[in-house]
């Protein structure tokens, strides 16, 4: 390839780059705010709440399709939190120890643990499951709101019990290479909305992210273009 029809080339995954960034950016501007109205609608209307499984239940599907895509790109509360935190949020580095596996599937445990214990005890009626659902949603939300004001936009994601599963079971799907050319400015480390540590990372080319959320950002921000799935 001439150096003419490599620079065309990267011009044109340029350009899909760009159209994929502000496309996402169109889908979360449309769905960040069903956190606020599941949040404060669900106190009045519980059904609000079923919001919350669907979403989980979307989540854990689109894991085992292409990891966690859904977490980029469509999961409500991680466009509240890339289209909203990110403003007010410091981009502190996410605690290594929040991305452990065993703090991860412990709080995995609990809050599954939790949510059945709830529902269990009125199992025949769906108005009280909203309402659990809507006080998940509310605590969980919360707690991601306070790590994102102190640390990073994304800190809940780092462990999300969703995001967790989908890293366990697609973290081969779709998978993120660097190819030669890294000069290490680490642009896409600046972009990633999940803060990751990409440079050094790779093995013969491949990236192992199992948290990459496929967002594409990376690839926009790399000045070499050397990033690609």
């Amino acid at each position: 390839m001439t150096l003419a029809e490599r620079e065309e080339s990267r011009a044109g995954q340029t350009a899909e780059w760009e159209r994929l960034s502000g496309l996402r950016r169109r889908i979360q501007l449309s769905l960040w705010g069903m956190v606020v109205i599941t949040i404060v609608g669900g106190w009045f209307y519980p059904l609000l709440g079923f919001v919350v499984p669907v979403v989980m239940l979307m989540g854990m599907v689109g894991g085992f399709l292409k990891g966690r895509y859904v977490c980029g790109w469509l999961c409500p509360r991680g466009a509240f939190y890339d289209r909203v935190m990110k403003w007010v949020s410091p981009g502190r580095p996410i605690p290594e120890w929040l991305r452990g596996r065993v703090f991860r599937w412990a709080l995995f445990a609990v809050l599954m643990g939790f949510m059945v214990w709830q529902v269990s005890e009125s199992p025949g009626d769906v108005y009280h499951w909203g309402r659990v659902f809507v006080r998940i949603c509310m605590i969980t939300t919360g707690v991601g709101v306070v790590l994102a004001l102190f640390v990073h936009p994304r800190t809940w994601c780092a462990f999300c019990p969703v995001g967790t599963f989908q890293s366990a079971v697609g973290w081969r799907k779709a998978p993120l290479h660097m190819e030669e050319g890294c000069v290490e400015c680490r642009s896409c480390e600046r972009a990633c909305p999940m803060g990751l540590k990409i440079v050094g990372r790779e093995g013969d080319g491949r990236l192992d992210l199992p948290d990459c959320v496929k967002c594409s950002e990376c690839q926009l921000a790399c000045p070499k273009k050397v990033l690609r799935f």
